[in-house]
């Protein structure tokens, strides 16, 4: 009988599921588009019920076309992170999950004392503003919701309970609400207050790839049951492992959606440091590896890129791959005079595509161009806080879906120091599938991911 582990990505543009062995080599991936409801003034939206639908359409998928026999060991989700669904006691979900870049919730977490928003920022290594989860439950009461009694779960903490799992808190995910206290990892008794509710809000808080359950969905294949559950934790974090990208002085840049920065810490940083830095958009939280922390800035540029090639009419592969060609014949910084072209948006405060065009000869490409050199104003931006606090890195891993542009590659080598690129395409899948590993491993983390990412990940491979 063939064993095997699973990772699952619930990722903003893409669900994914990764059959690998125990030892790391990958034998399939399959995908669906994530299933949002796209409304208006930038608002997507995605019934939680949808969302484990798409879970059970790739483990069909993959039971196809495993072997006969088969038995998943251990299965770990991944994926966005400050999304999530609110449960009642019964396990009813009380609204819809609302994506990572909705705006809802901006006004109420605006209106929350000035007390507690002048010590968010130190206390909990976040901005102000909707992308932390307290700001959507916030929306979420004053639409009518009552919160007492209720437990919130990020994406894939949810999915893990669906297939089986209790309600746990993993805390790569967790640190991302605003409900904890990056000191020591506990809930910030003054976030509760606001949200007038206590602790239980939250599920038992866990560490990345802590088996917690046992699968036993009745809508998932027989060769699923029985498998260990876990939590991989946040997304960029867990492909930040996949590629190595896990020591001091390297840099990870995962380009997908969101493009975010990742910079490891072996501790926290004082308050007034987290202050600093969440003044400027930059998060210090918790990592998936144990003990560890990171900085993560963020930018949606990835968001705007893709705006940017919907409004071009750029739909597919080989749109892209027009675009990406015609961009790299015009040079890094295009031909138009300064300020004929300028793309804004990109900020994670904003997110909102602007176009202003004073010149002619314009084209597609230089559109596109635009946006990337857009992306490195931000970048630049969280780069030179970041080095205020800490030493500035030497090395950068480059991956995400944008890595496969010859364009934004070149874009990004301009700016960010000894640029890498990683050549898994699937690293947030790959990394959760690590972490099942972990799950059933009497060994130590950084043992198991040793082995697993030394593995050949083309041996196998069906995908």
């Amino acid at each position: 009988m063939s064993e095997y582990v699973v990772g699952i990505d619930m990722g903003s543009t893409s669900t994914k599921l990764l059959v690998a062995t125990p030892d790391g080599h990958q034998v399939l991936v399959v995908s669906r588009p994530s299933p949002w409801t796209n409304l208006d003034h930038g608002r997507a939206e995605m019934p939680a019920e949808r969302a484990i639908a798409v879970v059970r359409e790739l483990a069909a998928e993959a039971d196809a076309r495993l072997d006969d026999g088969y038995r998943v060991i251990a299965l770990a989700v991944s994926g966005m992170a400050e999304a999530g669904v609110l449960l009642d006691a019964e396990g009813t979900a009380l609204a819809p999950l609302m994506a990572w870049f909705d705006p809802r919730g901006a006004e109420q977490i605006l209106a929350t004392p000035a007390a507690f928003r002048a010590e968010f920022l130190g206390r909990t290594g976040l901005p102000v503003g909707p992308l932390a989860s307290i700001a959507k439950l916030l929306y979420l009461r004053e639409s009518g919701i009552a919160l007492e009694g209720t437990t919130f779960l990020n994406v894939p903490e949810f999915v893990m309970h669906a297939l089986g799992g209790p309600r746990v808190a993993e805390y790569s995910l967790v640190s991302r609400t605003g409900l904890i206290d990056q000191d020591d990892s506990t809930p910030w008794a003054a976030a509760l207050d606001v949200l007038g509710v206590d602790e239980s809000i939250l599920g038992a808080r866990v560490s990345a790839g802590e088996a917690v359950g046992t699968l036993d969905d009745p809508g998932l294949p027989a060769g699923f049951h029985g498998a260990a559950l876990t939590i991989a934790g946040h997304d960029h974090l867990v492909s930040a492992v996949a590629a190595g990208a896990t020591r001091t002085g390297q840099l990870y840049d995962s380009m997908g959606t969101a493009e975010a920065l990742v910079r490891v810490l072996d501790d926290t940083l004082p308050f007034a440091a987290r202050e600093r830095l969440a003044r400027a958009g930059i998060n210090c939280v918790r990592h998936v590896i144990p003990g560890k922390y990171v900085l993560l800035a963020g930018t949606k540029s990835g968001l705007l890129m893709r705006r940017v090639l919907q409004l071009l009419g750029v739909a597919d592969a080989t749109g892209r791959a027009r675009i990406d060609e015609a961009a790299m014949a015009l040079p890094v910084d295009g031909t138009l005079a300064d300020g004929g072209l300028e793309v804004s948006g990109a900020r994670n405060d904003d997110g909102v595509l602007k176009i202003v065009a004073q010149s002619d000869g314009l084209s597609p490409a230089e559109l596109f161009a635009a946006s990337l050199r857009h992306g490195n104003d931000m970048l630049a931006e969280c780069m030179a806080v970041m080095d205020r606090e800490v030493a500035p890195p030497t090395s950068t891993v480059l991956t995400g879906g944008w890595s496969s542009m010859a364009s934004v590659v070149r874009s990004r080598s301009a700016l960010l120091p000894e640029v890498t690129v990683s050549t898994h395409d699937e690293g947030t899948a790959y990394g959760a599938a690590l972490f099942a590993a972990f799950a059933v491993s009497p060994n130590s983390f950084a043992t198991v991911a040793e082995s697993f990412l030394s593995s050949s990940l083309l041996t196998n491979e069906r995908s």
